[in-house]
């Protein structure tokens, strides 16, 4: 009887044991996890140390860092989330950062943006191949269609990024794949339709050419010009451009009910 109470005793005192350096390692660990936490907060607070965050606050929970609060514009943002993402032993960032600024009624946002977009990039001579879609509502921007390179689409979307009232941005740009045949055919076809006497003037202003998107050899036509006869001489010259599998003309006739 004495045996099996010296037994039980010594069991119990090696739980006790086994429980005690448990409850002593997890404390040592959360110690440890608060003390990186503090030491991460303090990286990013010195990371968005600049006035265009002076509105940002950041907290910590094992690794993660949460952002909130607002600034100006929606490229700050992003920065803001770069910027954390970057910092070390960060483990994931959840931004909840509101764009503040003008608030800006979605026509007119679009039209802004738009009239932004068709001088951007102008004199890099890929202007004419870039073809993007627009769509504002509530301030959220998706921005569509095909960019010539990866640079034009960077260009498009920081653009967009950086102007006032823009709350969000959805980027659903696609770049064209690098082709050297695609790049004959777009200079073939640019040729052939400023070549033609009555479209040369589609090119006196550069940032409101007929654009021209060529992916795979497949031919798409946008942009607005003055009549129907000018949307149907352009879909003859760029069909008759060697190479060519298919033309798509989206070109619209300014004043019909559709470009409005």
């Amino acid at each position: 009887m004495i045996a099996r109470k010296i037994g039980r005793s010594v069991a119990l005192a090696l739980v006790m044991q086994v429980l005690l350096s448990a409850w002593a390692r997890t404390t040592a660990q959360t110690a440890a996890e608060n003390s990186q936490d503090s030491q991460i907060q303090a990286d990013v607070a010195k990371a968005l140390d600049n006035k265009k965050f002076k509105d940002v606050k950041v907290a910590l929970h094992n690794g993660v860092v949460l952002l909130t609060g607002t600034v100006d514009l929606y490229a700050d943002k992003e920065e803001a989330d770069k910027k954390a993402h970057h910092r070390k032993n960060v483990k994931g960032v959840e931004n909840l950062i509101e764009v503040g600024g003008p608030t800006i009624d979605d026509v007119t946002l679009r039209n802004k943006l738009a009239e932004k977009l068709t001088y951007d990039r102008v004199g890099y001579g890929t202007t004419a191949f870039n073809a993007f879609t627009i769509g504002v509502q509530n301030g959220v921007v998706t921005l569509g269609g095909v960019a010539y390179g990866p640079t034009d689409k960077d260009s498009a979307v920081s653009l967009v990024s950086n102007y006032p009232g823009v709350k969000d941005v959805v980027d659903n740009i696609e770049v064209a794949p690098v082709s050297p045949m695609d790049d004959r055919i777009r200079l073939a076809t640019a040729r052939a339709v400023y070549g033609a006497p009555q479209l040369n003037k589609y090119a006196i202003d550069p940032a409101k050419p007929i654009r021209i998107t060529v992916v795979n050899g497949n031919v798409t036509l946008s942009g607005v010009v003055d009549n129907q006869a000018d949307k149907d001489v352009a879909n003859i010259r760029a069909n008759g451009v060697p190479g060519v599998f298919k033309v798509i003309n989206n070109l619209q006739v300014a004043g019909s009910p559709q470009e409005k």
